[in-house]
């Protein structure tokens, strides 16, 4: 059976699973949900996810949803397919281990306040609150200085290949590239270095082009 993605293509957490299948060469289907409409709320999109958050996942008869836990998945499962997401070592293993939970828990929340302020705010005619600009830009550079630090090691998070750990940062540097936040990367060379790398991933664009279409 094929495997579904429910959400639309702009949500970052969307994006995340649409790029580990890309990376992945994975065939899928990508099945539109209308959140303007409240169609995340309601059956039958609450039964394949009981939160009512994007995106939700099937592939045959498993049911899944949580964008980190998805990606997982798919790197579990087809490992012999596409471009390796994991290492084999497990001390590397933890290490990617860590960065993606530096991800979600430290980056993600400081990314997505600022991408909501500066990107989505003025689209949907609304002010931006610049004291939560400031504030959540302060934390961005303190993040991006321990980033500076850990890519001075090895050129991706989790070592010397590309993993999941990068892979779940490219939604977010996708969106705050487009916005003046991008000088906080931009002044640190080994963070810009990796940001290129990572949004220059020929998976991302195909991303990006089932967003154009």
């Amino acid at each position: 059976m094929a495997i579904k993605v429910h959400g639309p293509i702009m949500s970052p957490a969307v994006m995340r699973v649409v790029a580990a299948l890309k990376e992945k060469n994975l065939e899928f289907e990508l099945v539109p949900v209308n959140m303007q409409n409240g169609d995340h709320k309601k059956e039958p999109f609450i039964t394949l996810n009981p939160f009512g958050q994007v995106p939700a996942f099937e592939d045959g008869d498993l049911k899944l949803f949580e964008s980190r836990a998805i990606t997982q998945y798919i790197a579990h499962t087809y490992a012999d397919k596409g471009n390796q997401l994991l290492p084999n070592d497990p001390k590397k293993m933890a290490i990617m281990s860590v960065w993606m939970e530096v991800e979600a828990q430290k980056f993600d929340p400081v990314g997505s306040k600022l991408a909501y302020e500066i990107a989505i705010k003025p689209m949907m005619g609304k002010v931006t609150d610049d004291a939560v600009v400031a504030e959540n830009e302060e934390k961005m550079g303190k993040l991006l200085d321990v980033y500076e630090a850990r890519l001075k090691e090895s050129k991706y998070l989790g070592g010397d290949c590309f993993t999941l750990a990068d892979l779940h940062h490219a939604p977010g540097l996708h969106y705050l590239s487009g916005t003046k936040v991008k000088s906080l990367f931009d002044a640190r060379p080994h963070v810009s270095a990796w940001c290129a790398d990572v949004l220059a991933r020929p998976a991302w664009s195909k991303t990006l082009e089932l967003n154009k279409q």
